[in-house]
Formats: structure tokens, C-alpha cells, sequence
């Protein structure tokens, strides 16, 4: 996250750029943070509406699909996009890992 953070704020682009980037980072961080946790808790039986669930994988593939026009049509180099494509995907990745880790553990206290 702190990778495609100062990537976003040494780059040569438009701030209203800028600004989608990061907005889509923190809608990301958010939905999968979302998602492992229903995930999770049905998992351990703990009821989560299907509504709950649904919106959950919704906003994680929306921010994913979202990253990726923007960074199809945005005028960068090719290995700008990569980088942001890649960070994107390790703080998503980040995120759910330290939500696992976190609620792992609260459960063995």
C-alpha cells in the first residue's frame, strides 16, 4: 500500500489521476477486508446475509475491474501500469493477510 502510495504521489499525472488511484486503493482495501471476514465467519457458521456476501465480492471484483480501465487507458508507460497493477493487487493481498492474522490472533487469547 505504502509502495503504490508514493508511486501515486511522485507521478507525472493530473491530480483528479491522482485522486481515482487512490480512492480505488481505499475502496479495495476496504472490500476484501469486508469479504475475508464474511468469508470467514461463514466459515465458522456465523450468519452473514447473502445480500452482505454478494455486495462484498461485488466491490472486490468492481475495484479490480475499475484499477484496470483506468490503468488501460491512462497515458503512462507500460511499466508504470505493471507497478500499479501489482501493488494493487499486494495490498489487497496485504490487507486480508493481516485481517486473517489479526482475528487468528484474538481467537487464541
Amino acid at each position: 500500500m505504502i509502495g503504490f502510495i508514493v508511486g501515486l504521489a511522485r507521478a507525472e499525472m493530473q491530480l483528479n489521476e491522482k485522486g481515482y488511484y487512490f480512492t480505488i486503493l481505499l475502496y479495495g482495501l476496504f472490500a476484501v477486508v469486508s469479504l475475508q471476514k464474511a468469508v470467514r465467519d461463514r466459515l465458522e457458521n456465523i450468519k452473514v446475509t447473502d445480500i452482505y456476501y454478494g455486495i462484498c465480492w461485488f466491490a472486490t471484483l468492481s475495484s479490480i475491474v475499475l484499477l484496470a480501465i483506468g490503468l488501460w487507458n491512462a497515458t503512462i508507460l507500460p511499466s508504470e501500469k505493471g507497478f500499479y497493477g501489482f501493488a494493487f493487487l499486494l495490498a489487497l493481498f496485504g490487507a486480508i493477510a493481516v485481517q486473517k492474522n489479526t482475528r487468528d490472533n484474538m481467537l487464541q487469547e
